[in-house]
C-alpha cells in the first residue's frame, strides 16, 4: 500500500466555500480512480505551530505504487487538478510504501 499526502497553502482571498469544494472534487476521485481506496483531510489543528503557512492536509491510499502511478495522469486527476491548483499558494506531497503485513 502506497500513502500519498500533502499540505496546502490556500491563496489570499480563497473562501471557506471554494476550500470545501476543492476537497469535495478530491473526495470524488474515489472510486472514479482504480486503486485509490480513500482520501482523508482536515484543516491544521495542532497547537505546536510548525505547518509553515499550511492550512491543510490529506492523506490518500492507494493500492500499489503502480495504483498511485496510474493515477497521477487519470483525466480524472486531471481534472481535479484545474480546479484546486489555481486555489493554491503553496503544495507539498510526499508518497511513502507501507510495509506488507506479515
Amino acid at each position: 500500500m502506497v500513502r500519498h499526502f500533502g499540505v496546502f497553502q490556500f491563496k489570499a482571498g480563497i473562501s471557506p466555500l471554494q476550500i470545501e469544494t476543492c476537497f469535495a472534487e478530491m473526495q470524488g476521485m474515489v472510486g472514479k480512480i482504480p486503486g485509490l481506496l480513500a482520501m482523508e483531510q482536515g484543516p491544521y489543528q495542532s497547537s505546536e505551530g510548525l505547518n509553515d503557512g499550511f492550512t491543510h492536509g490529506f492523506i490518500m491510499s492507494f493500492e500499489s505504487a503502480a495504483q498511485r502511478d496510474a493515477y497521477l495522469p487519470h483525466p480524472e486527476h486531471e481534472r481535479v487538478k484545474e480546479i484546486v491548483v489555481p486555489c493554491l499558494e503553496r503544495v507539498v506531497v510526499f508518497d511513502f510504501s507501507l510495509p506488507s503485513p506479515g
